[in-house]
């Protein structure tokens, strides 16, 4: 029998993926399941945007290999998109790498930057795909523990107060997944220095500035940022894109030269039309977030009263596609509870502990789900 290699023994399974199958098992029994465990956006993207995809498949070498950097228009749609809602200026030419989605940039980030043994300051609650490529180059997790009373920003004193000489790489998320949390310019402007100071590779995961987010921010807003800082972002929660699996990291050219090497090996150029798709789909105008908006306003409302009728707290002004509500005291664990409510009620929800030790206690909605499924649940919970 073939051994499989050694680092598979230092992770399990997606928890989503492992989930899910036990979900689509039950549905496949006729139970009436309503997930509203994962945040895949169910809503389409724009007319223009599936118009223009349909389109550039007829276009001349639209079905030849790709660059490994992405169309020159898609880089320059990303520097003009980032330019405008954010205020920062990157160079298409060298600061700007188009990904096939922002998960596969956690790993070409990884096996870029980090040797084994090298140290991975990763957020607790935080996004498990940082631990888990983390273990899969060798790299050693070392989290860092997030609380509501501190708003889920980090404590860098105590931080700055440990050993960090073999931290290589540190993870945020802002807005931060899965709490919804923020972080202001100056909170930002912190992490920089904090990162400067240790020599430290900070990299701000931030696809969800414009679900439900009213000041969007950018750690590349910070003046010098570029020196010690990559940003992910995606198109798919903000373009309802999830499946095209397209996303970008942005830094200075030294660090995105250092992504491409791994990427160019390990991919050949996303596919003409997602790409063209992608460049229609970030000169989206205001209309279209406010279109979004107003769909994920509805579902929240809702979602606020099902986390009432479970005598859950939350936060009214978190953003992003997901609800995190803390259970009542006294209340069995998070994945207990979780539990209870699939197979006595349909309804599956995510429990905080999958994000981290820190997320015992919560659970997690997804706004992906509509708002005819939300007050089904909602009737669910009423009925004696």
């Amino acid at each position: 029998m073939i051994q499989t290699a050694n680092r598979l023994h230092t992770i399990e399974e997606y928890y989503f993926s492992k989930k899910l199958r036990e979900v689509r098992g039950l549905i496949a029994e006729g139970r009436p399941i309503i997930n509203m465990g994962i945040g895949s956006p169910d809503l389409k993207p724009s007319e223009a945007v599936m118009t223009t995809l349909k389109e550039a498949i007829e276009d001349a070498g639209a079905h030849q290999y790709q660059s490994y950097q992405g169309l020159p228009d898609l880089r320059q749609a990303i520097a003009n998109f980032y330019s405008e809602k954010f205020g920062v200026i990157a160079d298409p030419a060298s600061e700007i790498l188009p990904l096939m989605g922002s998960k596969e940039g956690i790993m070409h980030i990884s096996m870029a930057f980090l040797n084994p043994g090298d140290e991975v300051l990763i957020p607790n609650p935080g996004y498990p795909t940082y631990s888990a490529v983390s273990k899969l180059v060798g790299a050693v997790p070392r989290s860092y523990d997030l609380s509501a009373e501190e708003r889920w920003f980090p404590n860098l004193e105590s931080l700055s107060n440990q050993d960090l000489s073999r931290v290589k790489l540190m993870w945020v998320s802002y807005p931060h997944m899965p709490t919804g949390a923020t972080a202001n310019l100056e909170q930002l402007k912190a992490l920089v220095a904090f990162a400067k100071q240790h020599h430290i590779l900070l990299v701000n995961d931030n696809p969800y500035s414009f679900v439900l987010g009213t000041n969007p921010t950018s750690i590349l807003q910070v003046k010098g940022a570029k020196e010690v800082s990559l940003e992910l972002n995606s198109l798919s929660q903000s373009f309802n894109m999830a499946g095209w699996r397209v996303g970008m990291v942005l830094g200075n050219r030294t660090h995105i030269d250092a992504i491409l090497k791994v990427k160019s090996n390990m991919d050949s150029g996303m596919f003409y039309g997602i790409q063209k798709g992608a460049i229609e789909a970030l000169r989206s105008g205001l209309d279209w977030f406010e279109h979004l908006d107003s769909v994920y306003t509805s579902r929240r409302v809702l979602m606020f009263q099902l986390a009432d009728l479970l005598d859950c707290t939350y936060d009214p002004k978190a953003v992003g596609m997901f609800v995190w509500a803390k259970l009542p005291a006294g209340t069995p664990s998070s994945e207990e509870f979780i539990d209870q409510v699939l197979y006595e009620k349909n309804i599956f929800i995510a429990p905080g502990t999958i994000f981290g030790s820190s997320g015992e206690g919560y659970i997690r909605f997804s706004l992906c789900v509509t708002t005819e499924k939300i007050n089904e649940a909602i009737k669910r919970f009423n009925k004696k």
